[in-house]
């Protein structure tokens, strides 16, 4: 039975603690100019990978379980550019049968414009493939902002911000922008862990930009999304959907700050799911005049329960979620006017109670920090200008 946030009583522990992050590891990123977006993920056997750019060139990273970081390999994509601005990165999924699929946004010649493109391999990443277009629309528009993941029955899901109906519907109305609000999320299923995909699907009208798609997978099949959506009047909160698990697909409001924006704000969701069926949701918003990062439970539907809670930090910037059992981890990082702060907010009790820590500070450049889990496992990774690090969440 899900048990109302309001009813629970979500509060923080009166004193703030240092964590220590059990295996802290840091990996040098090199100099010069730094590209800092940089996806991560768990292999099935417990190695952490990291994926990124570095001087201009893709490069895949491994530190196996229990052991240091393997040398850096950069891998052969024929030298496309890759989209590392913002939400936009290069990502990593594992699938069951020692498939590795690597995606990116590739910018295209006009502004704003991509396409998504994925490296796959069949042998647990010893070789690659060369880079290919998931998505069959071949336009001049906007594909970007991917995500993707392996749901618990091996098939591939590629979701990623699309402009076709957009075009189309300025193009019908003379170039009028206004009949049609922000893009559209569009997703396609590989069966066959990425050698072919189906057809491109609308999951929903009226998104926005520039923002990262939160994905998770269902426990038998398919998998739950989260995305910041264009409500009427520019109204710019989030909206929930699964895809692919037999149900009909909804879509679903799942947070109600009512931020009218005209613009995009950059800064996607998280999502996690919980055990009892319902999902742990982080997101950015204002509500009532104050920008906060915030967090919530949603029920199995997507639908908010009656709580909303500001992470204890007005300054919290691109939060991230992830849940093992009882744990909810949630990271962030916050400028304090000099240095860039990490920080969790951790809970072992389903998120009734939290405690607040820090992890780490950096001048330097940096990019937003983000969770990899395996298993009971959660690690937060976050790569400043001249590091990589890990830092285990126990």
């Amino acid at each position: 039975m899900v048990i109302s946030v309001v009813r629970r009583m979500v509060r923080v522990l009166p004193a703030l603690l240092v964590c220590m992050a059990a295996g802290t590891q840091a990996q040098h990123a090199g100099h010069g100019k730094p590209q800092l977006a940089t996806g991560a993920a768990f292999a099935p056997d417990g190695a952490l990978w990291v994926t990124g750019v570095e001087h201009g060139k893709l490069f895949l990273q491994r530190r196996p379980k229990g052991a240091q970081w393997e040398e850096r390999r950069l891998l052969d994509n024929g030298g496309e550019t890759v989209a590392t601005n913002g939400d936009n990165r290069p990502k990593l999924a594992f699938g069951p049968r020692g498939q590795v699929v690597l995606s990116y946004t590739r910018p295209l010649a006009k502004a704003y414009t991509g396409e998504i493109r994925l490296l796959r391999s069949d042998d647990g990443g010893r070789s690659f493939s060369a880079p290919f277009t998931v998505h069959e629309d071949r336009q001049l528009i906007t594909h970007r902002f991917e995500s993707l993941l392996f749901d618990a029955r091996g098939d591939l899901y590629t979701f990623w911000i699309d402009k076709r109906d957009a075009e189309r519907a300025w193009a019908a109305h003379g170039g009028d922008q206004t009949v049609y609000d922000g893009a559209a999320i569009y997703y396609n299923v590989s069966t066959d862990g990425g050698r072919t995909f189906g057809a491109d699907t609308r999951l929903a009208d009226y998104t926005c930009e520039c923002c990262r798609i939160a994905v998770v997978a269902e426990p038998e099949h398919g998998v739950a999304a989260l995305w910041r959506h264009v409500f009427a009047g520019s109204m710019r909160d989030h909206a929930f959907a699964k895809v692919g698990t037999g149900a009909r697909t909804s879509v679903q409001r799942a947070s109600f700050d009512g931020w009218v924006v005209k613009a995009c704000p950059h800064h996607g969701p998280g999502l996690a799911r919980a055990p009892d069926g319902g999902y742990h949701a982080v997101w950015f918003g204002e509500r009532d005049g104050r920008q906060r990062a915030r967090y919530a439970r949603l029920e199995a539907d997507g639908r908010p329960q009656e709580q909303v809670v500001e992470l204890p930090d007005e300054r919290a910037d691109h939060a991230d979620v992830a849940v093992a059992g009882e744990r909810v981890v949630i990271v962030w990082r916050s400028f304090d006017g000099e240095r860039m702060r990490l920080r969790a907010w951790l809970s072992n009790d389903g998120g009734r109670r939290f405690t607040l820590c820090e992890l780490a500070t950096s001048a330097d450049e940096n990019d937003y920090p983000r969770l990899a889990q395996h298993g009971g496992r959660i690690a937060v990774i976050w790569r400043t200008e001249h590091e990589i690090q890990v830092h285990d969440l126990r």
